[in-house]
């Protein structure tokens, strides 16, 4: 069954001029067809504009399509009847952790979900303890987040959103305003948590190489899905890919020039370990 299932789907908004009267729509999203399989890990990248953050916004609920549906967990998020279930099924993580951070001590913080949505007392504190677990934050959940790094901030906004237990986690960009460690610190929590609760994540980002352990790839441009498949066979298309404005990740422009070259390098390298294997069999 898929987590996630959109048709055709479609989003206008109204533009407006400085006295806010509506001078025309733009179209953020434009027909776009997309399937999440349960317990998947899906990629969607774009650049600026692109429309994925819009796409993200419409597998919580937040947005509702102008044209087209979208079902989540067998859900369709046009029906205001659904509104809780979706939300239930599908959580959000966004991509500044201090919008999303309320409590003034860590382990109150990741409570506030389940507390919202009746779950019982003695409960909440079994799935904060088991959440701050995941994500690696156990011995800070007596500490005030204002003095949490940001990759420790939104690590702490993951495990908020995996107390209420989910069946889906959308990350909208989780890493875009993080150091290099911080980035890192956000991946390995996000894949220990598929690894043991076999979550479906979904991961919005500009970032190549966040995506190469994902089961599928989107691309998006102009609010459309322009490539879709493998990250291997994404990258094995590294020309249309800057086409699309997307930088590649080196270890795969490296071993694209070495191609071009006449090298017999398979298509698609996405690790340094895999190029220099590449390399080796050539001897």
């Amino acid at each position: 069954m898929n987590m996630i299932h959109a048709e055709k789907l479609v989003y206008e908004y109204d533009k407006r001029d400085e006295e806010g009267n509506v001078i025309g729509t733009n179209r953020a999203i434009d027909g776009v067809d997309i399937d999440v399989p349960q317990g998947s890990f899906v990629a969607v990248l774009g650049h600026n504009g692109s429309g994925k953050s819009t796409l993200a916004k419409h597998m919580n609920a937040i947005l509702i399509p102008t044209g087209g549906t979208v079902w989540v967990d067998g859900q369709d998020t046009k029906d205001p009847e659904n509104l809780w279930d979706v939300r239930k099924s599908a959580g959000m993580v966004f991509q500044n952790p201090d919008n999303q951070i309320i409590g003034t001590v860590v382990e109150e913080d990741v409570g506030f979900g389940p507390e919202n949505i009746g779950i019982p007392t003695d409960e909440i504190w079994e799935r904060v303890g088991e959440s701050l677990r995941l994500v690696g934050m156990t011995e800070y959940r007596a500490s005030s987040p204002n003095k949490l790094s940001g990759g420790q901030k939104q690590r702490v906004a993951i495990a908020g959103v995996i107390a209420m237990e989910p069946k889906c986690i959308v990350l909208d960009e989780p890493t875009a305003m993080l150091d290099p460690n911080g980035r890192k610190e956000v991946l390995q929590a996000v894949a220990r948590l598929r690894k043991e609760k076999n979550v479906t994540v979904i991961l919005i980002t500009h970032y190549m190489e966040e995506v190469i352990d994902a089961d599928q790839v989107f691309v998006m441009d102009s609010g459309h899905i322009v490539m879709h498949g493998t990250p291997r066979e994404i990258f094995g298309r590294a020309d249309e890919l800057k086409s699309y404005r997307m930088d590649v990740p080196q270890v795969t422009m490296l071993a694209e020039e070495l191609r071009k070259r006449g090298l017999d390098i398979p298509k698609g390298i996405l690790r340094r370990e895999e190029l220099v294997e590449a390399l080796c069999r050539l001897r």
